[in-house]
């Protein structure tokens, strides 16, 4: 009865872990919707939503914690919880991210792009699938598909160093760009930290799977 009580509330725990990410693919979809469109209200809507994922992973953390305490959990269950426990957090702070970008968003909202964006929004998309191919890697526990988003963390570098070369370049011929492509590094930036975030909840689904980590967990 016990570990039947157990499979239970394990099954409900990643049912709402899916329920987390499923609202951060949400968040991110809404991020680029709202910076390519300067929307200040879907912006605050982001920053609004944020307190829901953050109630969402603390309950998770509580449930983990719980389960540990009051169950007799086997080694390989103890294995499952720690890393539910390390991706919430990892998810969390995506979600963050989300926030943030959102912030910068409304500062944005009242002043024309001084050019088009085109390689942030197309980074924020990468990146949006590496959540979402994560989120699938962990459902499926597909250890091939995880390590090729860990892998894929390096394009998201090199999209970033670029981004930051030709921002760095366009304030440089116009001093009146400097606030704005500041801004838009920052953005970049929490962008870059998306992928490092799902880099890692890769790993934990790594772990979880074969009791190993990638060598490659920021």
């Amino acid at each position: 009865m016990t570990r039947t009580l157990f499979d239970q509330s394990l099954g409900l725990m990643h049912r709402e872990l899916l329920q987390m990410g499923a609202l951060i693919e949400e968040q991110i979809q809404d991020m680029i919707t709202a910076l390519l469109h300067q929307d200040k209200e879907l912006a605050a809507v982001i920053i609004k939503r944020d307190d829901e994922i953050d109630a969402l992973e603390e309950h998770l953390e509580k449930e983990c914690i719980s389960l540990i305490a009051t169950q007799q959990p086997l080694a390989s269950d103890l294995r499952t919880i720690a890393s539910v426990m390390k991706i919430i957090t990892d998810l969390e702070r995506i979600a963050d991210h989300c926030s943030d970008i959102a912030q910068y968003t409304i500062r944005l909202a009242d002043e024309p792009y001084m050019k088009p964006i085109v390689h942030i929004p197309r980074m924020a998309e990468q990146i949006k699938k590496m959540v979402a191919d994560t989120i699938e890697a962990y459902i499926t526990r597909d250890v091939e598909l995880a390590q090729r988003v860990i892998a894929f963390d390096d394009d998201i570098d090199q999209a970033f160093d670029e981004i930051v070369v030709e921002l760095g370049e366009k304030m440089k011929q116009n001093s009146a760009y400097v606030n704005q492509g500041i801004h838009f590094i920052f953005i970049a930036k929490y962008l870059e930290r998306m992928a490092d975030h799902s880099t890692n909840v890769c790993n934990w689904i790594i772990y979880n799977v074969t009791g190993k980590l990638d060598q490659h967990s920021n």
